[in-house]
């Protein structure tokens, strides 16, 4: 009794809040909790859930997977794309998974050949179209069973072109729009766990920040009259070919699990595979700070939420979005 009198009057409120929450079914006179206003919800109509900025309407999702071997830069149209997934291939290397709807640039590339982490990582989109270059032959079984359109040259020859000032095979790109004329039932942009909004509090003042693969390293420093992360690979700044310097708005640095796959290269080196479904930590860089955070995937078959350490929707700031599959 005497440790509940020593609260004095703002003890006794605390425990009548929490008694009221307890109950707040409508067994006492309580009144029930108001809900978290600040929270970031759900994408609302006519905002991409991809990048949270204006949309006229959800387009169909296309992802390419993108060389990102020294020879294959600068890329071009990889600044068009709503989502950039940086992942980690044979050899320590890094490829990239570029996911556009918002955006259609007339060309994207280089393109490479797809991994089957492609598989899992993609079933959130829903049933996507996927453009690559190829894929090994026991790989083939399971794109063509997995719940996407596959696009490589094959099967949608007049969406792909030869570049004969690179060489190959670093020369191979697409068109966009001719590759999705070649899906036309690609499912639309939809959520997949992003919330965007304002920052979260506290975080910590970055300016740069880098992440090390065995033989790739990305380089993300704060711009602030852009507002953006400016993107380098290997030590050396990013820029496209048709763009400019690459940015994002937000950068995660998620932390997954990444073991060796039954499938290997034509050098015998084993593709990686990067689990991306379960559940793990990330740093989440938006605005010139880092924030710790926590990711969950529970099924293959859903989003990706992110949020804070105590359990709160983390909001990324509303722009394009690079998301780092590093080891743990």
């Amino acid at each position: 009794m005497g440790a509940i009198r020593g609260r004095g009057r703002a003890g006794t409120a605390a425990a009548a809040g929490v008694l009221c929450a307890v109950l707040a079914a409508g067994l006492t006179g309580c009144p029930a909790p108001a809900p978290d206003r600040t929270a970031p919800s759900a994408p609302a109509r006519g905002v991409s859930p991809l990048t949270g900025l204006p949309a006229r309407e959800a387009a169909p999702v296309l992802a390419v997977k993108i060389d990102n071997v020294g020879p294959a830069r600068p890329h071009t149209g990889l600044g068009a794309a709503d989502l950039v997934y940086a992942e980690q291939v044979e050899a320590g290397q890094s490829r990239l998974l570029a996911v556009f709807s918002s955006r259609l640039p007339p060309r994207v590339g280089p393109v490479r050949s797809a991994r089957e982490a492609d598989l899992e990582l993609l079933r959130q989109f829903g049933r996507p179209a996927l453009a690559y270059s190829g894929a090994q032959s026991a790989l083939i079984p399971l794109i063509e069973a997995a719940p996407l359109y596959p696009l490589p040259p094959e099967a949608a020859p007049a969406a792909y072109r030869r570049e004969p000032s690179r060489p190959a095979p670093h020369n191979l790109y697409l068109r966009p729009r001719a590759a999705l004329d070649a899906a036309p039932r690609a499912e639309r942009a939809r959520d997949i766990g992003f919330r965007f909004g304002a920052a979260p509090p506290g975080g910590k003042r970055v300016t740069e920040h880098t992440v090390r693969f065995p033989a790739a390293r990305f380089t993300f420093t704060w711009s602030p009259g852009e507002r953006r992360w400016r993107v380098a690979m290997d030590g050396r700044p990013a820029r496209t070919t048709d763009g400019g310097p690459l940015t994002a708005a937000t950068v995660v640095v998620q932390d997954t699990e990444v073991r060796p796959s039954r499938f290997h290269d034509r050098w015998g080196s084993v593709s990686p595979y990067t689990e991306t479904t379960g559940s793990g930590t990330a740093l989440v860089l938006r605005d010139g700070r880092s924030h710790e955070a926590r990711w969950s995937r529970p099924g293959a078959g859903g989003g990706t939420t992110f949020t804070t350490p105590e359990g709160r929707p983390l909001a990324f700031a509303p722009g394009p979005v690079w998301i780092v599959l590093a080891a743990r």
